[in-house]
């Protein structure tokens, strides 16, 4: 809910902050007063056009700023967050600052939980928050979308449930398609891709490529274009080894073992010696060791001639053709081969696939319709339900011959939500065409209308906050106490906020706030129009509700006659003995 409203310098309020609570909340005041201004911010702040006029003669700007309390779940909670903004806790919930600038100019700034926003941001979110209902406002369920949500959530979980169910099946029957047309589309292309797959499956599977094979022959290709070199290498390193018996006995065994001998001699005298002849040992063997290999290396080299180097290069040659045409290695050649074989197989496949998935949407078709069917009767059911009490609502609030009508018109072509097209319309009085709601009736008239409709939809389909202006328009009397009754009732389960001027409707409210205009005039003719907000305690209540039912605020009968309207109001099914359950 709103907690906080503040106003400064929009059209005749200078500065005025309005402390919200939850509940039914009635804005009154003169004509004139500024009473309008504070529709006028909740629209800047919902996201409505700037304009220049609405802000106070001589100031700069012109600013209004909210402090909503939110459940954490709430869309408008998700919403904000992802728009960066920060948000406090509170008890069971966050706090989200929202505020917007108009300049003298008509330029505007929006601000998001302290974070400049864009305007469309403001009334994404401010969707989620208020709904406002008057004259010159957009209607809540103007959309045909946001008629079938509302008579959706009217119809229940026997509805939910079967939509649940429906929605499920409608997007397997939507992918079945779109993967049926794809198939058909594509088909030439699938051939030539089925074809490409087979040659190049064909040209790999020729060469037979093993893995790692391209390295293999690159690192064997280079031992053999080196032999030589290798060779000499080879041999010098084992005679440096391992003379041989002719040698003077100067190779590096030879000399690793005398020293060996020497020290194995001392190492009797002085362990130190012994550990080093030890170690001494195990290098004669390790060089031992390397001898062997590098007379075995050289030994290999001899078997290796140039025959087998043409037959490496060949080889090469046939890989390297491989790796140019499909990847950068033989590795992802085989790969790329194995991916391709699978592609191949389902591309192989689409005769079959096609006749499968034919199959499949002819009978995810006909269960979808059957199913459409059942959404089309519970709906019918609810709209029948539904409408009929908006027309009770509508009797009571001096509307007594209008008709809400919901058409839902089945058999249309299936889509997310059913087969189903749904539009409320407004009959106003016998032998009146029913017409679209916001068309054919006045502004005190659709504000009542809606009144109604929101009084049957507030425990399935609330918003936070509800706005009426200009919603007893036209009525006074018995229908005024009905009118302010109801706005009661949508209050037991969202804050409301009105702007009236109706003591009747007043009255019912649980808090009332009033807009006061002064005036001041300079020497020179001209003045300074102000306003200001005030709440009002029960005394101060009495005194404006008689303001407003006689004009004279002191008169003895007007305040008499206040009372009686707050004794009424304070009735079971009144404001004042009501608490919000929201």
């Amino acid at each position: 809910m709103i907690e906080e409203i503040r106003i400064r310098d929009l059209g005749v309020i200078t500065d005025a902050t309005l402390t919200l609570g939850s509940g039914f909340t009635v804005v009154t005041g003169e004509t004139g007063a500024g009473k309008t201004m504070v529709i006028t911010a909740l629209g800047l702040l919902l996201g409505a056009r700037s304009d220049a006029g609405a802000v106070r003669t001589g100031a700069k700007s012109a600013l209004a700023e909210a402090v909503v309390r939110l459940p954490h779940e709430s869309p408008a909670v998700l919403r904000s967050v992802e728009a960066g903004a920060e948000l406090e806790e509170c008890d069971g919930g966050v706090e989200l600052l929202v505020a917007r600038t108009v300049n003298a100019d008509g330029r505007s700034r929006a601000h998001l939980g302290g974070r400049s926003a864009p305007v469309g941001v403001l009334a994404e979110v401010g969707s989620h928050l208020v709904a406002v209902h008057g004259q010159t406002d957009q209607l809540r369920l103007k959309s045909a979308t946001a008629q079938r949500e509302a008579l959706d959530k009217y119809a229940g979980e026997a509805l939910g449930s079967a939509l649940e169910d429906y929605r499920a099946g409608y997007a397997r029957w939507r992918a079945a398609a779109t993967e049926l047309a794809e198939l058909r589309e594509t088909a030439r292309e699938r051939l030539r891709e089925a074809e490409y797959l087979a040659a190049s499956l064909e040209e790999i599977d020729a060469v037979a490529p093993e893995p790692a094979e391209d390295e293999n022959l690159k690192t064997e290709a280079m031992r053999m274009g080196n032999i030589e070199e290798l060779r000499t290498a080879s041999v010098k390193a084992h005679q440096a080894l391992v003379a041989g018996d002719f040698a003077d006995g100067s190779d590096a065994t030879s000399l690793v073992d005398a020293a060996k001998r020497q020290l194995e001699q001392a190492g009797e005298h002085d362990p130190a010696l012994a550990q080093a002849g030890a170690r001494l040992a195990e290098v004669g063997y390790i060089l031992a060791d390397i001898a062997a290999e590098l007379s075995s290396y050289s030994a290999s080299l001899d078997g290796e001639g140039p025959g087998r180097l043409a037959e490496v290069e060949s080889r090469r040659a046939e890989l390297a053709t491989l790796v140019r045409k499909y990847a950068p290695s033989i590795d992802e050649v085989l790969e790329w081969a194995e991916t391709g074989r699978a592609r191949l197989a389902d591309l192989g496949d689409d005769g079959n696939r096609i006749e499968s998935l034919e199959a499949e949407l002819t009978d995810l078709e006909a269960r979808l319709q059957d199913e459409a069917a059942g959404l089309t009767k519970l709906r019918t059911d609810a709209a029948a339900e539904l409408s009929g009490r908006v027309s009770e609502e509508l009797a009571a609030l001096a509307m007594p011959d209008a008709r809400l009508i919901i058409n839902v018109e089945g058999a249309g072509e299936l889509g997310p939500h059913g087969a189903d097209t749904i539009e409320f319309l407004l009959a106003p009085h016998p032998g009146a065409p029913p017409r679209p709601l916001g068309k054919g009736a006045s502004g005190g008239e659709l504000s009542r209308v809606m009144l109604a409709i929101e009084v049957v939809l507030a425990e399935v389909d609330p918003v936070p906050t509800f706005v009426f202006d200009e919603v007893d328009a036209g009525v006074g009397g018995k229908a005024a106490i009905e009118i302010g009754r109801r706005l009661a009732m949508l209050a037991r389960h969202v804050q409301v906020i009105v702007v009236t001027h109706l003591p009747q409707v007043a009255a019912f409210a649980s808090h009332h706030i009033r807009v006061i205009k002064t005036s001041t005039s300079a020497g020179d003719g001209s003045g300074v129009t102000a306003s200001d907000v005030i709440v009002l305690d029960r005394e101060a209540r009495i005194r404006e509700l008689a303001r407003m039912l006689a004009g004279h605020e002191d008169s003895e009968s007007a305040r008499a006659h206040a009372e009686e309207l707050l004794a009424t109001a304070a009735v079971p099914g009144g404001a004042t003995t009501q608490t919000n359950k929201r």
